[in-house]
């Protein structure tokens, strides 16, 4: 067989490989989908926490409630319907949403859509989320997209992998709230961390672990970055429930802590731009839109920024997690925040839309649509 009819049926036994694990050729050659490649926690966790044995679970009804792709069943999502990931990436034209890194049918032509790492109860630091048993950090993450990257490699080819990788990934993290929420301000577990460190040195030891874990994501060839600050911690109906605060205040000390570190990220996302090669990272100030949504809600259609939807306990029903005995509102769409800790459908419906096509203000240096298109 001479040279050129050999690479022609290596071609044909790559297309045909690929049709059985659900590639078209035309994302083979020209990669014609976009591809999400998630971090993070239980703001952006698909399913994952479903595989390992932990506390922090989404599972079980009514969690899920409006997730239209399975007509209502709960995935391990986080929220009544789609997480902000979910909701860029059909945005950006994505196939499908990306999948669990955990679940057993992530493999083949399912991770050209992107993989999903991120985990409930999830943080920078590896001791964060401990009260939860079992949680995925962000270095165990960073691991995982190495296994994700060595199969592209067998699926595509090193250079095509590569390219793909540059071309059609966008990287994103989501990922602080629990270094905060189930770490630093952890009632007795976080004693010891808040006596050993001030503020300023744990949000050092927080920067210097996610440049780490940024850099090895630039090293396995990730070239488009978001990267999402953390929002206004003492405004979550958890908060507010466990402080005793009024209807429109929020909670002082969480949300002191996480412009803190927001301003320290800001500078690291700077500091990225200009010395790794080849990256765009964009920094998604989710703090100021959250913060937009609490204070102007009625303005978004919304009649609460302070009540759970989902959950039970004090003035905002703001103790006890979304679960099957938990009360239920009626109007769903109407609430912010689904449970305690996480954001209803409708609200991640605004905030990707400012994401992804909004200004400077929110999304910067450029948004999320700018950034697939390079």
């Amino acid at each position: 067989m001479g040279r050129r009819a050999a690479a022609m049926a290596a071609v044909a036994a790559l297309l045909l490989c690929a049709a059985a694990l659900g590639v078209g050729a035309e994302v083979v050659d020209e990669f014609g989908g976009g591809a999400s490649f998630i971090f993070g926690d239980s703001l952006v966790d698909a399913g994952n926490n479903n595989y390992i044995p932990t506390l922090s679970r989404a599972n079980m009804t009514p969690n899920g409630i409006d997730f239209a792709a399975t007509g209502g069943t709960p995935t391990g999502r986080f929220t009544n319907g789609r997480t902000i990931a979910d909701i860029i990436g059909e945005m950006l034209g994505q196939a499908d949403y990306s999948p669990p890194f955990l679940a057993p049918n992530t493999s083949g032509g399912a991770i050209l859509n992107g993989v999903n790492y991120a985990s409930g109860g999830g943080g920078i630091l590896n001791g964060t989320g401990k009260v939860f048993v079992n949680r995925i950090g962000m270095d165990l993450q960073v691991d995982y997209f190495n296994i994700t990257r060595q199969q592209l490699d067998a699926l595509l080819g090193r250079d095509k992998a590569r390219e793909f990788l540059k071309k059609k990934a966008i990287f994103s993290v989501t990922v602080g709230s629990n270094d905060f929420l189930n770490n630093y301000l952890m009632p007795v577990l976080s004693t010891g961390t808040r006596i050993r460190e001030s503020p300023d040195a744990f949000v050092d030891d927080l920067i210097f672990h996610l440049r780490d874990q940024l850099t090895r994501l630039h090293t396995l060839d990730a070239r488009k970055f978001v990267v999402a600050n953390v929002g206004p911690l003492g405004c979550i109906p958890y908060q507010k429930t466990i402080n005793r605060v009024g209807v429109d205040e929020c909670v002082k000390l969480p949300n002191q802590l996480a412009a803190q570190y927001n301003a320290r990220l800001r500078e690291l996302i700077i500091e990225l731009n200009g010395n790794l090669p080849g990256a765009r990272f964009c920094l998604a100030n989710v703090y100021d839109l959250v913060m937009e949504l609490i204070t102007n809600y009625p303005n978004y259609g919304f009649e609460t920024a302070s009540v759970a939807c989902c959950g039970n306990g004090g003035s905002y029903d703001g103790l006890v997690p979304c679960g099957p005995t938990t009360s239920l509102c009626d109007d769903r769409d109407k609430h912010v925040f689904w449970d305690p800790y996480h954001p209803s459908e409708a609200a991640n419906v605004l905030l990707a839309k400012y994401i992804v096509d909004g200004d400077a203000k929110y999304i910067s240096p450029i948004n999320l649509r700018k950034l697939y298109s390079l």
